[in-house]
């Protein structure tokens, strides 16, 4: 599955893709879309297949899942 993870911070980002990259999962920066809100204007697009929930963590804002090319809001930081 395809999501686009939204960040507080840059410097949550770059942890972020460190992280991936660890797991050897693709993740590709990139400036958040004009359609999703975001604190931070960089936003992280990943392919996973296993359980999104393990990349949550307190620099991450929101997760959409991309499906259809359409954004549907499934993680949002209280």
């Amino acid at each position: 599955m395809e999501y686009m993870v939204l960040f507080f911070t840059h410097s949550g980002a770059i942890k972020f893709q460190r992280k991936c990259k660890k797991r050897d999962v693709q993740c590709e920066l990139m400036p958040v879309p004009r359609a999703l809100s975001s604190n931070c204007s960089i936003s992280a697009k990943i392919k996973v297949e296993d359980s999104i929930e393990e990349f949550i963590d307190d620099e991450v804002e929101k997760i959409f899942l991309i499906q259809d090319n359409k954004n549907k809001l499934i993680y949002e930081a209280e």
